[in-house]
């Protein structure tokens, strides 16, 4: 049975880590080796981490300088011949890891694999599925994101990605893109490959960091495109696909400025992203007009126009679909997960 590390780092999450971690132990089909990294949390994570101790191979309690440090040491620790990491408020759902490692052990040649995803509100009810295209290389040079949580990579990869770029597993200099930048240093090295599955919950709440600091994570897709073509490898393929790439960066800044209330920059970006590809950034037209809605303080009809279907309306249908891809009971009584709100 295949070796697969997982790794938690937390701080401060106490409100979801229970589910977080018995949604990892819960999984069948696999041997687990489970690491969980709290930053030295004032809060009552530390009698949660403590009292499933017995069932992680590793786990500290102690600062750090943030996400990216977390899960650095929690991937030193790990042996498994694949690794993935699963932050503190999210989940994953019955039976990902072993749907992830068949593929993975099905294709060698592969780096990482990678399903959809649903999003959760605070009380784990569905509010979306994420669902993505099957991209490689360029994809992610062109900023397409895929769900970090649904992500799952083969340890030789990462390891060579490590090597490559002395950067570390993940370059700690980065704290809200750091996952995507890690995506392109592997699939640099290998083939990536979308899984048709739901494998895992994000979940979305006050303090996430993508609703709480959405700009910043607009800062620092800026840095990433920055970096792209100082790459020897990658500038060719930035020369070839600049307008592509331009144009990707600037419609995910603009999204992350929208969410962070900042319509005017938004329709900045937008714009921008439309100057490069106008036929990619006008598939984005419902956001932009909402953008200038929100601008023009019609943001209540811009909801009422783009968002027609009541969130009541979109749970019921995402927990009636979730409910025939897998066994009902298992969903129903999955940790963190409420289908029935």
């Amino acid at each position: 049975m295949p070796l697969v590390s997982i790794i938690t780092p937390s701080y401060n999450q106490a409100a979801y880590l229970e589910h977080t971690i018995r949604s990892v132990l819960l999984q069948t089909g696999v041997e687990i080796e489970y690491c969980v990294v709290d930053g030295a949390s004032n809060d009552q994570s530390l009698a949660i981490i403590q009292r499933h101790a017995g069932r992680l191979a590793w786990w500290v309690s102690e600062p750090d300088q943030g996400q990216a440090e977390a899960i650095n040491k929690g991937l030193d620790q790990a042996q498994g011949e694949y690794v993935a990491w699963l932050n503190s408020d999210d989940l994953y759902l019955p039976g990902a890891v072993q749907k992830a490692v068949a593929a993975l052990q099905a294709d060698p040649a592969l780096g990482l694999v990678y399903g959809d995803a649903i999003t959760i509100d605070q009380a784990g009810r569905p509010l979306n599925r994420l669902s993505f295209g099957n991209w490689g290389l360029l994809e992610l040079l062109g900023f397409r994101i895929i769900c970090q949580p649904a992500v799952f990579m083969r340890r030789s990869v990462l390891e060579a990605a490590l090597d490559a770029d002395q950067a570390g597993y993940l370059d700690r200099s980065y704290h809200y893109m750091l996952d995507h930048q890690l995506w392109i240093r592997m699939a640099r090295l290998a083939p990536i490959r979308r899984l048709p599955e739901v494998l895992a919950a994000a979940r979305q709440h006050a303090e996430a960091k993508n609703v709480k600091q959405a700009p910043a994570f607009s800062q620092e897709i800026g840095r990433i495109l920055e970096w792209i073509p100082t790459q020897p490898d990658l500038a060719p393929l930035y020369r070839q696909n600049r307008r592509f790439i331009h144009a990707g960066a600037y419609r995910l800044q603009a999204r992350y400025y929208l969410d962070g209330g900042q319509p005017g920059t938004a329709l900045r970006y937008y714009a921008k992203s439309a100057v490069n590809q106008p036929n990619y950034a006008l598939k984005h037209w419902h956001r932009m007009i909402y953008a200038l809605l929100s601008l023009a303080g019609a943001k209540n009809l811009a909801e009422r126009t783009l968002r027609p279907a009541s969130a009541r309306q979109k749970r019921h249908s995402l927990a009636s679909v979730l409910s025939t891809t897998s066994d009902l009971a298992t969903f129903q009584d999955w940790p963190g997960l409420n289908l029935n709100a």
